[in-house]
C-alpha cells in the first residue's frame, strides 16, 4: 500500500498494473513468426551441463521464442523440469520433437544420430571439437542443409572467445581445489593444507601455463596461501598474468633443468598448456614425475588436447584418478563439467544475448552478415563448408560464407 507521502511500496511497484483493466486492442497480424529452440538431453557421460538454464529461458520466452526441453535435460546440472516448466518452456519426452526446433543448442558435441533426426534447415548451436570431426557427419550437416555454428570459435568484438574464457577460469578454479581434496590423507596424498597455518609452511605449487587456465589456477592458489610456481614460454602472458595479480610472482621460461628442479619439491602441478593447432606438447617427461614426491598430486587440464605430462592417461568421472610413480593424477577431460550448474549458466549467460540478436533480426542470414564472431564460428552453412580446414581435411569444396552472405545465398 501507498505510504501517508504518497510513495509506493517495493512490491506494490512491480504489482502495479497487474490488475487493472486494459483498453481493447485489435489483433494484428504479426509478420515474424514465433522461432523455437530445442534444448536437448546430453547422453555424453562425461556431461552434465545444459545449455541454457531456467533464467535465460524466461528471458528468451519474453522476446517470443518457443522454448522445447527434453526431460531430464538440466537434471544433472541440478534443474528439474518442474523448473523449465515454470520458467516458461515446454517439456517433452520425444528428443525427436525437440530436436525438430529451428534452433537446437547443445552443450557437448551433436552426434550423427541427432544430426539423422533433425529434418533440416535449421541452426545448431554446439562445440566443435575439430579432432573428433568424421566426414560422415559433415556429410549429414550438409544434406539437411544445416547451419551450424561451433561454440567453442565464437568471438567477441574484441577478437576473444568467450566461451572457452569463461570455462577456462572456472577450470583453473577446479583444478586447484581439487588438487586440495586430493592433497588430504584419505584420497592417499600428502595429508597437506594447501595454504599451511601458523609455522607450518603452506603447500608449493607448480603451474604450467600462463594462459586463462594458469591465470585462474595462479589467483586461486594465491587466494588459499599457497607458494606458487608459473611456467612459460611467452613472457607477454606471464606480464600480462602478473599484472592481472598484481603482485610479482615466482615465473620462468620452461627450461626442463629448472622445471625437473621446482617439480621435485612440488606438492601440486597443474597441466595448463594449450595448443592452437593439435596436440597440447608433453612438457613434462616420465623421468621428471618418477622423481616427484610421493603422494603429491598432478591435475592435467590439457587432457582433452593429449595432455603436456608423458604419464597422462584420460580418465573418467567414475575413476577420476591414477597413481603412478608414487604420484597421484587427475586426468578428466571436460573439466568445466564437473561443476555443472556454475558452467551451465556461465555458458547460458554468454549464449542468451546471441539468441536474442537472432529473434531481432528474424534472419539468421542477416546476422552473420553484422557480425564476424559469429561468422568466425560458421562451418557449414545450407549445404556448404565455411571451414576451410574442415574443407581441406576432407576434401570438400570450400565455400567463403562472407561471399555467399553477400551475394544473398
Amino acid at each position: 500500500m501507498a505510504s501517508e507521502q504518497g510513495k509506493i511500496s517495493f512490491s506494490d511497484f512491480f504489482a502495479k498494473g497487474h490488475y487493472e483493466v486494459l483498453e481493447e486492442r485489435l489483433a494484428v497480424e504479426n509478420s515474424r513468426s514465433a522461432l523455437t529452440i530445442g534444448i536437448p538431453n546430453e547422453i555424453c557421460a562425461t556431461e552434465k551441463r545444459v545449455a541454457l538454464v531456467p533464467n535465460s529461458i524466461r528471458s528468451l520466452i519474453g522476446y517470443g521464442y518457443e522454448i522445447i526441453v527434453e526431460s531430464g535435460a538440466g537434471k544433472q546440472a541440478n534443474f528439474t523440469d518442474q523448473d523449465y516448466s515454470d520458467a516458461g518452456a515446454k517439456i517433452s519426452y520425444s528428443r525427436k520433437e525437440v530436436l525438430s526446433a529451428n534452433i537446437v543448442i547443445k552443450v557437448s558435441p551433436a552426434n550423427n544420430e541427432d544430426i539423422t533426426q533433425m529434418p533440416g534447415s535449421q541452426l545448431l548451436i554446439a562445440p566443435l571439437h575439430i579432432p573428433k570431426v568424421t566426414l560422415e557427419y559433415l556429410k549429414l550437416l550438409c544434406k539437411k542443409k544445416i547451419t551450424a555454428l561451433a561454440m567453442e570459435y565464437l568471438q567477441s568484438q574484441n577478437g576473444r572467445f568467450p566461451i572457452v574464457r569463461i570455462l577456462s577460469e572456472i577450470a583453473g578454479m577446479f583444478s586447484i581445489i581439487k588438487a586440495g581434496e586430493l592433497l588430504s590423507e584419505p584420497n592417499h596424498g600428502r595429508g597437506i593444507l594447501l595454504g599451511g597455518v601458523s609455522g607450518v609452511p603452506p603447500a608449493k605449487i607448480v603451474i604450467l601455463g600462463a594462459g586463462v587456465v594458469g591465470e585462474y589456477a595462479t589467483k586461486t592458489a594465491l587466494g588459499f596461501g599457497a607458494s606458487v610456481r608459473i611456467f612459460d614460454n611467452d613472457v607477454n602472458k606471464i606480464m600480462r598474468l602478473q599484472s592481472s595479480v598484481g603482485r610479482q610472482l615466482h615465473t620462468s621460461s620452461i627450461n626442463p633443468v629448472y622445471l625437473a628442479y621446482q617439480l621435485m619439491s612440488a606438492d601440486v602441478v597443474i597441466g595448463a598448456m594449450h595448443s592452437k593447432s593439435g596436440r597440447t606438447p608433453i612438457i613434462v617427461t616420465e623421468e621428471m614425475v618418477s622423481k616427484m614426491k610421493e603422494g603429491s598430486v598432478i591435475i592435467d587440464v590439457s587432457i582433452d588436447q593429449g595432455g603436456c605430462f608423458e604419464t597422462s592417461e584420460i580418465t573418467s568421472v567414475d575413476k577420476p584418478t591414477f597413481v603412478k610413480h608414487g604420484v597421484i593424477h587427475y586426468c578428466v577431460p571436460n573439466i568445466a563439467a564437473q561443476v555443472s550448474r556454475t558452467s551451465s549458466t556461465a555458458v547460458s549467460n554468454i549464449l542468451t544475448p546471441i539468441i536474442v540478436r537472432i529473434g531481432e533480426t528474424n534472419s539468421i542470414e542477416q546476422l552473420l552478415f553484422n557480425n564476424a564472431g559469429l561468422r568466425n564460428g560458421c562451418y557449414t552453412y545450407k549445404g556448404h563448408v565455411t571451414n576451410e580446414y574442415l574443407a581441406k581435411r576432407f576434401d570438400f569444396k570450400f565455400t567463403n560464407i562472407e561471399l555467399m552472405l553477400t551475394s544473398g545465398l
